[in-house]
């Protein structure tokens, strides 16, 4: 049997990452992958890449890790801007070898968005009225030629599992670090978990099954949510502190 920790949106929240590590250690996980969007945010961008850098797992590229790196800084987004200034040489070298798939396993393909595209949503799509649930021939379009047994994807932030067929299943862990959005890619649209927990989850496989378990570990949110707040960014605070982009008008 093997046992996967699939982690994802980490976006410098080292406090919840913290919470999400000390939690894996007690499932006697074989192997941790790491699906991409390391440090861009308000948090602790500084802190959240010594600790990665220094752990033995599969680390993904995201879409904002290589926009870190490969944008003109003065393109930056507010986020990225702010995570930028803290890195050195060394770190924006580890940002700039991270692979954009890999295989835990020969019949895992892990990758942060879809295995082509790093700033798409594989299991969700962006309509003018917002977003919704992918349907099954527009993520099979998107997936291509990938067909492994277990596909781990990212950057939605939403926890979810949804099985193409009996041979195939999607497993988006949800986000580690924060758990609502609101993004103007394609259309205007928000991403919410609905609670303020850090998420990830457990791949087991074992020859004739895959048992997943996706997971909500509480942290100090309140904490993380006044990071926010000192470095101007009250959209941040909110999401954090309430996993909606709008505590006043939070649907479920």
């Amino acid at each position: 049997m093997i046992r996967i920790a699939v982690l994802s949106d980490i976006h410098g929240n080292i406090e919840a990452l913290d919470e999400v590590v000390a939690d894996l250690k007690q499932r006697q996980v074989n192997t941790v992958v790491n699906l991409g969007d390391h440090l861009s945010g308000p948090l602790w961008p500084k802190e959240t890449v010594e600790f990665l850098m220094n752990q033995e797992w599969i680390h993904i590229s995201g879409n904002m890790d290589e926009a870190l790196v490969n944008q003109d800084p003065r393109l930056h987004s507010l986020s990225d801007a702010y995570a930028y200034k803290f890195l050195n040489d060394q770190e924006k070298e580890w940002l700039c070898s991270l692979t954009t798939c890999a295989k835990p396993q020969a019949d895992v393909l892990a990758f942060h968005g879809t295995p082509s595209n790093k700033s798409e949503y594989l299991l969700e799509t962006v309509e003018s009225g917002g977003v919704r649930r992918a349907t099954l021939a527009e993520i099979e379009h998107r997936l291509g030629n990938a067909k492994d047994r277990i596909m781990l994807c990212g950057h939605s932030h939403k926890q979810r599992i949804v099985e193409i067929n009996p041979s195939y299943l999607i497993v988006n862990p949800g986000s580690v670090g924060l758990p609502a959005y609101e993004d103007e890619l394609h259309h205007p649209h928000v991403m919410e978990s609905g609670s303020p927990h850090a998420r990830y989850a457990i791949v087991e496989l074992t020859e004739n099954k895959c048992v997943v378990q996706l997971l909500a570990i509480p942290y100090d949110s309140q904490k993380v949510a006044r990071q926010a707040h000192k470095q101007n960014r009250p959209e941040w605070a909110i999401a954090l502190e309430t996993g909606f982009v709008n505590r006043n008008s939070r649907e479920v």
